[in-house]
């Protein structure tokens, strides 16, 4: 098991935060039936979604469970590198649950070397009616005394690419990325 940054692991997937934890939580509408969700459901998994928010990804194809994601946030080569490990995922074959949703997604948890400390989720979802949703929970706290003594940027940062990662999906399940 990697190294965590905390122990709370996982539990994006269920929607919950620890204490001591800055939640965030975004759902939004990006489209209707199955193909806006296939579209939506494979750029999160191949991590296109964060290219389409501007950010470097260095990481296996597609997201697995266990597997290093490192993000790369800044411009041109200044880049302020964020890694992670993939701690869940939900592929687009799971099927529906007891709900009639039809979910695909992934969860990453930080490792040394984050400017912060937490989790993030991103996850495609199918209602029962046919329309999709783009979900985007984490929780965060600062990973160390520089970052928090930089919190208003740092919380700019966060701000920033949140609206590019649900542009992204917008373009994502329109098929326009």
């Amino acid at each position: 098991m990697p190294d965590f940054t905390h122990s709370a692991i996982g539990w994006t997937r269920t929607g919950a935060w620890p204490t001591g934890f800055r939640p965030m939580r975004h759902r939004i509408r990006v489209g209707t039936g199955e193909t806006d969700f296939r579209r939506l459901a494979e750029g999160i998994l191949t991590f296109e979604l964060h290219r389409g928010a501007q950010l470097r990804i260095d990481a296996a194809p597609r997201a697995a469970a266990g597997g290093t994601v490192v993000v790369g946030f800044g411009v041109g080569n200044v880049r302020l590198k964020a890694p992670c490990a993939v701690v869940w995922v939900e592929e687009t074959d799971s099927g529906r649950n007891d709900d009639g949703t039809h979910r695909a997604g992934f969860g990453y948890a930080t490792l040394p070397g984050h400017p912060e400390s937490g989790e993030e989720s991103f996850t495609a979802v199918l209602d029962a009616d046919g329309t999709v949703f783009f979900e985007l929970h984490a929780y965060s706290r600062h990973g160390n005394w520089f970052y928090r003594l930089g919190a208003p940027v740092a919380r700019f940062c966060q701000e920033l690419v949140t609206r590019r990662y649900l542009a992204a999906a917008r373009r994502l399940a329109a098929g326009t990325a």
